[in-house]
């Protein structure tokens, strides 16, 4: 029992110190992607929470209609933002990339 405990402390030990090792900073590139998939990421947010926005007025539109239909009484609804088209998406011009054009110019 305990070399079973034994083993799994210095089984742990050992994969914590591989844990700890540094790892080289990442390439210009891979920095670039890293940021232009965050910009996506952030891009798709702003799309998903457009299309709920949508939906939710279409829901809330539909809800107070078949109401009415129905003769229910209602509350007014909350006033709300409207919804805030993001547009299509646009990849963002890196700083190394705009030197570049400037100097073919």
């Amino acid at each position: 029992m305990r070399c079973m405990r034994g083993l799994i402390v210095a089984v742990s030990l050992a994969c914590g110190a591989t844990a700890w090792a540094k790892l080289p900073p990442p390439s210009p590139e891979a920095k670039a992607k890293a940021e232009e998939a965050a910009a996506k990421a952030k891009w798709a947010d702003k799309v998903a929470a457009y299309q709920l926005c949508q939906t939710q007025d279409k829901v809330a539109a539909f809800y107070y209609a078949q109401a009415k239909e129905q003769g229910k009484a209602t509350q007014p609804p909350v006033p709300t933002p409207p919804c805030v088209n993001p547009g299509p998406y646009v990849a963002a011009q890196s700083d190394a990339a705009a030197p570049a054009a400037a100097a073919q110019k």
